[in-house]
């Protein structure tokens, strides 16, 4: 059991500002090798309550520009952590004087980026759906407050179910059924 503290608040107005400062400062590091950086998960959906933490993807176009932007990513402070079990999409601790974000990077048409742009699009263009799963967050943060391992296998059978109406395939959807599973 993973002792992380789990919190969940709010929407905040401020996370797209956030993550565009943020965008401003990696891009001229990456912009010759990445195609474009996304803001993700649930801070990326007005309205829906999340851990106050940015997702961030730098999309590159294939699995060969993933070595050069961990590369360059290490000069910005960036420290490589692999890909914590999740195939095509590579993790980052940011660096300590930068805003607590996640960062990643993924090969475009992995399902690294797949699962989260299809969530993220989904949950944008579905109000009632990302009040559910806000909902949902809310619940579980409060049942486990302390277990990020708990939450997130709380939340997985949620988002499939989100994948599924977003037109993800079944082989897809095992596998980050997978990748969720302690």
């Amino acid at each position: 059991m993973s002792r992380r503290s789990v919190v969940v608040v709010d929407y905040d107005p401020a996370w797209p500002r956030e993550f565009e400062a943020l965008r401003r400062r990696i891009w001229p590091a990456v912009r010759d090798v990445a195609r474009r950086i996304e803001h993700v998960g649930s801070t990326s959906v007005p309205g829906l309550a999340a851990k106050p933490i940015l997702d961030i993807t730098i999309v590159v176009a294939t699995r060969d520009e993933v070595p050069p932007t961990i590369d360059r990513l290490a000069t910005l402070g960036y420290e490589h952590r692999g890909n914590l079990g999740i195939d095509d999409r590579e993790a980052f601790d940011h660096p300590l004087d930068q805003r607590r974000h996640n960062l990643y990077v993924c090969p475009e048409g992995t399902i690294g980026i797949i699962n989260q742009i299809a969530l993220r699009d989904y949950m944008r263009s579905n109000p009632e759906a990302a009040r559910e799963y806000g909902a949902l967050k809310k619940q579980l943060a409060a049942r486990f407050p302390n277990d990020i391992d708990s939450y997130v296998l709380g939340k997985t059978d949620f988002v499939l179910d989100i994948l599924r109406r977003a037109g993800l395939p079944a082989d897809q959807l095992a596998k980050i059924a997978r990748d969720n599973r302690p």
